[in-house]
């Protein structure tokens, strides 16, 4: 089979690192890739915004399936443009249509889904420039932090939690006269939900499903979980506190009734979904749908699935998912991710990187590099994310930290506290 892998992260160096390892494999692309993918397929420069270049490069290159790793093509309609096309319908995509990628491209959309099928999540005004007066009112009525966050697409900064109230209405202002452009438009007011955060994944044909493993990530900048958000700065599966009674509840409260809500409203959904939860006292509530694998949690969730992964988008593109079990790695797989110096606010390109071997214990997986010549360089935030396979988290920080302390560049910065609250 020949696949093409859209995107450039740690997340398509994963999902590259999985399909390269079935037989079933002839030729993998990956567009645009990184200096990691490079190792395990072919990069090629497309534009993946103009989706008729992307279809001249399947039908030349003979592409089967497509596996679409960002969220932005999916909300832009990448699958409803293949299958509106008679010559290119066939080729199997993983994510889904339009419609459903909605469930990430815009957070009131996600709510009043999980209100329509009393899925748990936190309550929440919808805030425009029209009832602005009602969106204060409400604010009023919710005790701090108040959580404000974009309606769209906002590169993953369009989340702000505030503590003070005043700041908050400010905040509000500043969101709805454009500082996230037009994905502020619209504001969704949050109650905050004290608890800890779990991420839980699932790869569904539209009508069956398969429970992947979870992860906890670590989105601050800072050791302890302080500072500034960012794309990601490692995580950790599987989760001690995600037992089997919390995935049931999980399952039965949260996945069942999303599949059930897609199939009601006639979304013919093909992916992955990434349910990003709160664990309030051992109850789990939603805080975001994504519609594709996260990053970093790929470098960890990923590695440990055993199951052959053309198999497994092949039987989630012909609706046969019943058909598959997911085999998982008992051991744990951390990941600490390296950031360029300034990040997540300005930073530098162009860092030569030195990069040791892997050993049997330890992947690499690139997120921002590229190559210069002879030499690999940064050309990102995140640069490496360093993966390791454990008995236990500690044991698999250990190895995560030890190959993380061998990769130099320039302004290298990474936390040296991954999974510093799990036991």
């Amino acid at each position: 089979m020949n696949i093409l892998i859209i995107g450039s992260g740690g997340r398509e160096h994963a999902l590259a690192y999985k399909l390269s390892q079935s037989t079933k494999l002839n030729n993998l692309f990956i567009t645009p890739g990184n200096a990691g993918t490079a190792n395990l397929g072919k990069n090629v420069l497309i534009d993946t915004s103009d989706f008729a270049a992307v279809a001249n490069f399947v039908i030349d290159s003979y592409i089967d399936m497509i596996v679409v790793g960002p969220e932005a093509p999916l909300v832009d309609g990448i699958r409803d443009y293949f299958e509106s096309k008679s010559e290119l319908k066939h080729i199997k995509i993983i994510g889904p249509g339009k419609q459903g990628a909605m469930l990430e491209g815009s957070k009131n959309f996600a709510k009043e889904f999980m209100l329509r099928y009393n899925i748990p999540t936190a309550s929440y005004f919808k805030l425009t420039k029209n009832n602005i007066k009602e969106g204060l009112k409400y604010l009023q009525t919710i005790n701090p932090p108040y959580v404000l966050k974009a309606d769209g697409l906002a590169a993953g900064k369009g989340v702000v939690i505030l503590n003070n109230i005043n700041e908050a209405e400010n905040e509000i202002e500043s969101m709805l006269n454009g500082k996230f452009g037009i994905a502020g438009k619209t504001v969704i007011i949050e109650q905050f939900l004290k608890g800890i955060e779990v991420s839980v994944f699932a790869i569904t044909d539209g009508k069956n499903y398969c429970i992947l493993p979870e992860a906890k990530d670590y989105k601050r900048i800072g050791e302890n979980d302080t500072g500034l958000n960012t794309g990601g700065m490692g995580a950790v599966s599987p989760v001690p506190f995600a037992d089997k009674e919390f995935i049931e509840k999980v399952e039965e409260r949260i996945i069942k009734p999303t599949i059930k809500g897609l199939i009601k409203e006639n979304i013919d959904y093909k992916g992955f979904i990434f349910f990003g939860l709160m664990n309030v006292d051992g109850n789990p509530y939603v805080i975001e749908y994504n519609v594709r694998m996260g990053d970093p949690e790929s470098e960890v969730v990923l590695p440990r699935i055993k199951t052959d992964f053309i198999e497994l988008f092949t039987a989630c593109c012909n609706q046969k998912l019943n058909e598959i079990k997911i085999e998982t790695d008992p051991r744990t797989v951390s990941t600490v991710m390296l950031v360029s110096g300034g990040y997540p606010e300005a930073y530098q390109k162009n860092k030569t990187i030195e990069l040791p071997n892997n050993d049997k214990d330890c992947i690499t997986f690139h997120a921002g590099t590229k190559f210069s010549g002879n030499n690999i360089v940064t050309n990102g935030g995140r640069v490496i994310a360093v993966s390791a396979f454990g008995n236990n988290i500690k044991d698999a920080l250990k190895k995560s930290y030890q190959m993380a302390q061998k990769i130099k560049f320039e302004n290298v910065y990474f936390r040296k506290d991954i999974g510093f609250d799990l036991k």
